[in-house]
Parts: structure tokens; C-alpha cells; sequence
């Protein structure tokens, strides 16, 4: 049995470009078909400013909100959430910039849209925290709250 797994996407050309300043992340793939039971690799490719890269990758399925499934540190090696350790696996490579998610043995339940997400990941106030998703005209592509 097939199952999509979706990164999130730009309308135009297939990248979605999540901006902070000069900080950027790139999901390149789109659309991902796979068969239950194989393995499949999520691409993202980032920028930052900052000295010490913090990467995250969330899961959202349905109108569920986004949920954490690891973070990727470039010093030290970053968590997993106890629910995704078995399957759910990737490294942070500096010097090339990315940090692809491996999920292995997919199940049904692995369709869903994965997020690529380079720290700070939200802002707010106290009782409202917002994420904006930006096109790379700087337009928001979708906000989250």
C-alpha cells in the first residue's frame, strides 16, 4: 500500500523558504510517494548567522497541530521524542548544511506534512505564540497559532 508523505511546499517552484533575518531553511522534495514498509529520506538545507545551528522537525497530520519530533544541535547530538526513536532518525552536517530526516520501516500513519524548522521557531507573547511560514517574496505563506 502507498502512502504521501508532504513537505511543506512553495506554490511556485517547490521550496518553502522559512525566513529570520538572514537565518533560511529549504524543503526541496514537495510531494513524497512511498510504499509501507520502505524507508525514505526528507531533504532540508538551511542558513543561519548563528554559531551553534539548532534544527527541528515537526510532524502534522490532518488539522492536528505541528508535533516535535527531534531536534539536531551542531555541537552535541540533539533529541528525540520517545514516540519517533525507533524510526525516526537524522544528523546535522555543518559543513553541508542540512539535516534530512530518515523515517524507516513507513507505516499508514507516517502521511503527513513534515516541517524543517531552524531555532527561534516561534514568537510571542506570553499567552499567544505565532509561526510564520514566508514565501521568499515575504509574503506569509501560512501562519500557525
Amino acid at each position: 500500500m502507498s502512502l504521501l508523505l508532504l513537505t511543506a511546499e512553495k506554490p511556485y517552484d517547490r521550496e518553502l523558504e522559512c525566513m529570520a533575518q538572514k537565518d533560511n531553511v529549504l524543503q526541496p522534495e514537495g510531494d513524497v510517494t512511498a510504499t509501507e514498509g520502505e524507508a525514505v529520506t526528507l531533504g532540508c538545507q538551511y542558513n543561519s548567522s548563528s554559531s551553534n545551528d539548532y534544527l527541528y522537525w515537526y510532524k502534522q497530520d490532518g488539522n492536528n497541530s505541528p508535533k516535535f519530533i527531534l531536534t539536531r544541535f551542531k555541537i552535541g547530538e540533539g533529541k528525540t521524542m520517545k514516540e519517533f526513536e525507533e524510526r525516526f532518525s537524522s544528523t546535522l552536517d555543518s559543513t553541508l548544511r542540512s539535516v534530512p530526516l530518515k523515517i524507516k520501516k513507513l507505516q499508514l500513519t507516517d502521511s503527513a506534512v513534515y516541517y524543517c524548522a531552524l531555532q527561534p521557531t516561534v514568537t510571542g507573547n506570553t499567552t499567544t505564540l505565532y509561526k510564520n511560514l514566508w514565501r521568499e517574496d515575504n509574503t506569509i505563506l501560512h501562519n500557525i497559532h
